[in-house]
């Protein structure tokens, strides 16, 4: 597709001879005879390049260029004029021209030029393409759930996300924690920069630390090179610090001076580096809880609780699950090339009554599964884990029995293993002849 020139001049004749030189390139060529004009044009299409006389009826077509790479930051401009001068050119560029240019000097230059300076204008078209897939992949539209608890979680999010406010989120495993903190960096002013995520529950102490702030050569062994910190690879952008209480607390301290001043010091290093970061920080203990017990700083949990986001376990948002097993269904059959994959209702019906302690990422977990052992179209509750089909702990129904709970318990011990007879009996400390004993019993030999 033709790229597409806005010609900004109120010379009529020079305009339209050279929206023809350039149609002759190409190029769609619109015109306009005035600044008013050319933004008018600007609104409606878009266009990868203005050329702009500096001299308009209504306004200088310097100042037009800063107008205009503010409202449309990915259109080119170059800046013509009949009397250039020095201190024109530079202002032009300051103002982020592409280029300026003399009229009837230059005219060996128009084409090659205009060529370069398209080619970077959709350069740039193409990566603020990206960058929008990228926002409404992660973004908060992307984010299943209608229920009052989801909605109220987000609505909080929104409104946060704006600012720049340190954010905490609180819940427990697998509730959508990092979703989140996706959620907040590409709804905010920082979308552009980068978003850096890291578990500091993974990690060693050693580790972490130069993960988090990095090293110079030889500040430990092994040691060959610099490193940059992942704070600074954050740098006008968003870091992720997913399970926070799992921080020791000496580094705790290091993390609370970046807090507080903007600036580290990497290992091996005496000169500390400036740095420019929102923290999301997330984190399943209760951190005042913590802190009272002297396993969290204080002073640290009040700097990261500025704004605290408590997210929903599965459990509290069971009209959630249809809507989300939906969507795990329909992408995980078109990763194995299955087509028209569905839940029946009693699949439906068991997922709902489910315990989910391992919330979101259980029940992706399961739906995986199932979509894998489902030989037709679909997904019926032989599908799901034995613990599923009969029931958990935390739903175990008004039988309470004694033989209740122990037929539970080797059903669940038994899909565990993946239907590992021996490896199942060692779990449970019985022979294998008492296992088969008690599966026919309790009816799960199938």
């Amino acid at each position: 597709m033709a790229a597409t020139l806005l010609l900004i001049d109120d010379e009529d004749r020079l305009r339209q001879l050279l929206a023809r030189l350039l149609s002759l390139e190409g190029y769609t060529v619109l015109e306009a005879a005035n600044a008013r004009s050319g933004l008018s044009v600007l609104e409606r299409e878009e266009v990868q390049l203005v050329i702009s006389d500096v001299k308009l009826p209504d306004k200088n077509g310097i100042e037009l260029t800063a107008l205009i790479k503010q409202t449309y930051p990915a259109t080119e401009v170059i800046v013509l004029t009949a009397y250039g001068t020095i201190a024109d050119g530079v202002t032009a560029i300051k103002n982020g021209a592409f280029d300026y240019i003399t009229k009837g000097d230059d005219n060996d230059r128009i084409i090659p030029l205009v060529s370069r300076a398209v080619e970077k204008a959709e350069l740039q078209f193409r990566i603020r393409q990206l960058e929008q897939q990228v926002s409404k992949r992660y973004g908060f539209d992307s984010i299943i759930g209608r229920s009052a608890a989801i909605r109220q979680a987000i609505d909080l999010a929104r409104k946060v996300a704006v600012t720049d406010t340190t954010v905490l989120l609180t819940g427990e495993t697998g509730t959508g924690k990092e979703v989140f903190a996706q959620a907040i960096h590409y709804a905010s002013p920082r979308s552009a920069g980068p978003f850096v995520a890291i578990n500091c529950g993974a990690l060693s102490k050693e580790i972490l630390e130069s993960e988090l702030f990095g090293h110079r050569a030889g500040a430990f062994t092994g040691a060959t090179r610099d490193q940059k910190g992942l704070f600074a690879e954050a740098n006008k952008g968003t870091i992720f610090l997913d399970e926070i209480g799992e921080m020791p607390l000496d580094l705790q301290a290091k993390l609370l001076r970046v807090l507080e001043t903007h600036e580290f010091l990497r290992v091996g290093d005496t000169k500390p580096t400036k740095t420019d970061v929102r923290v999301v920080a997330a984190t399943n203990r209760n951190l005042e809880e913590e802190a009272g017990a002297g396993r969290f700083r204080l002073d640290l949990y009040y700097r990261l609780s500025v704004f605290v986001i408590q997210l929903p376990p599965l459990r509290d948002r069971r009209d959630d699950i249809p809507e989300l097993a939906g969507f795990f269904t329909r992408r995980d059959a078109a990763k194995i090339g299955k087509r028209d994959v569905r839940m029946s209702p009693e699949f439906v019906r068991m997922l709902q009554n489910h315990g989910w302690k391992g919330n979101i990422r259980e029940l992706k977990n399961i739906i995986e599964r199932a979509v894998i052992l489902a030989d037709g179209p679909d997904l019926l509750p032989d599908h799901l884990p034995l613990d599923i089909r009969e029931g958990d702990e935390s739903n175990p129904g008004d039988d309470l029995t004694l033989a209740a709970l122990e037929r539970q318990h080797i059903g669940r011990i038994v899909a565990m293993t993946g239907n590992q007879k021996a490896e199942a009996a060692r779990l449970l400390g019985i022979s294998l002849a008492t296992l088969y004993r008690k599966l026919d019993e309790y009816g799960l030999k199938k």
